[in-house]
């Protein structure tokens, strides 16, 4: 069998304005939002240098140019750090992005949906496949969750989808799908539908964001016309592309955390806040003199 192409190039959609954040996100993407002391972003694209992305392709909007000056280099800052003898933190500065790494800035045009924001990637993906990344959705795992599906895409040659288990009143938020065999951690798909009723789901098995999508994405986002929403939605893609080759749902292993939702970022914020390697015992602390006087 022919080696499978090795996957560079990972898409990040952050065109959309955190209403549900507002106002913290009225100057400032969501994506720019911290985990104790990284921003959103910076968690998502760790993920994808991980598991093997060296192509960082960012779809972006208006009040988006703080993602780009977080990426970019800081002499100014470093050098500032340096003579105040703070190496450590300039060195983490200068880690935020590895210098192997290429950064592509793209402006979606208008809020049109997620399919629409991944066809926008096309002129710099080329013919090969990508990740998609949804920021909002911080995955906790040992290997990372792009990772487990990078390995998943090496074994079938098709595009994959991550997915987890969601209660049965939740799925009219999510992306459905149905897959050969339930049980099995990586099935291959035979349905997915946008957000559907609870009552008419078909599964609870729920598209979460990550992906791993062949090329042929392309073509089938082209020729669909406008979904839920009034938006492209990525799933009317998948669901034409599974009539041309497979597609996969992979049972990721690992915690997420929806921070779209406040609740979701507060909880992500207190469990990295736990696990932080230099504030986590005096966190952790804190935390349960909190506990005591909810008691």
């Amino acid at each position: 069998m022919a080696a499978r192409k090795q996957i560079r190039t990972a898409v990040f959609p952050v065109a959309g304005r955190g209403t549900r954040f507002l106002p913290a996100t009225k100057a400032s993407p969501k994506e720019m939002l911290p985990i104790v002391d990284r921003p959103l972003i910076q968690y998502a694209v760790d993920e994808a240098l991980a598991a093997g992305a060296e192509r960082l392709i960012f779809i972006t909007g208006s009040s988006k140019r703080a993602i780009e000056d977080h990426f970019d280099s800081d002499a100014e800052l470093e050098r500032l750090l340096e003579s105040q003898g703070k190496t450590e933190l300039a060195d983490q500065v200068r880690s935020v992005l590895p210098s192997y790494a290429t950064c592509i800035y793209i402006r979606q045009s208008a809020p049109l949906g997620l399919g629409h924001a991944v066809l926008c990637a096309r002129p710099a993906v080329d013919d090969e496949p990508f990740f998609v990344h949804l920021a909002d959705d911080l995955i906790v795992a040992e290997t990372p969750c792009l990772k487990q599906m990078a390995a998943t895409f090496e074994q079938f040659g098709s595009s994959v989808v991550g997915v987890e288990e969601v209660d049965r009143r939740d799925t009219d938020k999510y992306g459905i799908v149905e897959v050969e065999d339930a049980r099995s951690t990586v099935s291959r798909m035979h349905g997915i539908v946008e957000k559907p009723k609870p009552e008419q789901a078909r599964s609870t098995l729920a598209v979460v964001g990550r992906y791993v999508l062949t090329p042929t994405i392309f073509a089938e986002l082209e020729n669909i016309s406008q979904g839920a929403g009034g938006e492209i939605q990525l799933t009317d893609g998948i669901a034409r592309l599974m009539r041309s080759e497979g597609v996969y749902a992979h049972r990721f292993s690992g915690r997420r955390f929806d921070c779209g939702s406040k609740l979701g970022y507060l909880q992500a914020t207190i469990e990295m806040s736990l696990a932080h390697p230099v504030l986590g015992k005096e966190f952790r602390h804190y935390l349960k003199s909190v506990v005591g006087r909810l008691d």
